[in-house]
């Protein structure tokens, strides 16, 4: 079993970012296998356009992988993985949440010092 929640996030932030590293996206590509070619979430979620896209098939993914895990069968030897992975999953998640908090934090401020500077000098 792969994480494919987090290879397919990586190569959605690759394609938002500009990053064009032919080894990382073929790694990650390799950790998805079939499921990259397969229509859901995971599909979605490498080819979105935009951060808000992003996050939303991210926890589409989460959602989907929260299904599997509660269709396991107690005995199943891959239920400990996927649990853990729920965890490290979500953890993600709150981390891309701040993320971009913070660049909307930003975006805010920068129009906040623009006004600012065309207050001090408003002939500029």
């Amino acid at each position: 079993m792969a994480c494919h929640e987090i290879a397919a996030l990586r190569l959605g932030l690759m394609k938002i970012l500009g990053t064009n590293d032919e080894a990382e996206r073929a790694h990650e590509l390799a950790e998805l296998g079939d499921a990259a070619c397969r229509p859901g979430p995971l599909a979605s979620l490498m080819a979105a356009g935009d951060l808000a896209a992003l996050v939303e098939l991210y926890g589409a993914s989460l959602a989907e992988l929260g299904e599997r895990v509660a269709r396991a069968s107690p005995d199943d030897p891959k239920l400990s993985y996927l649990r853990t992975l729920v965890v490290l999953t979500k953890k993600v998640e709150f981390e891309l949440r701040g993320h971009i908090e913070g660049l909307t934090r930003m975006n805010r401020e920068l129009e906040e010092v623009h006004d600012l500077v065309h207050e001090m000098y408003p002939g500029g």
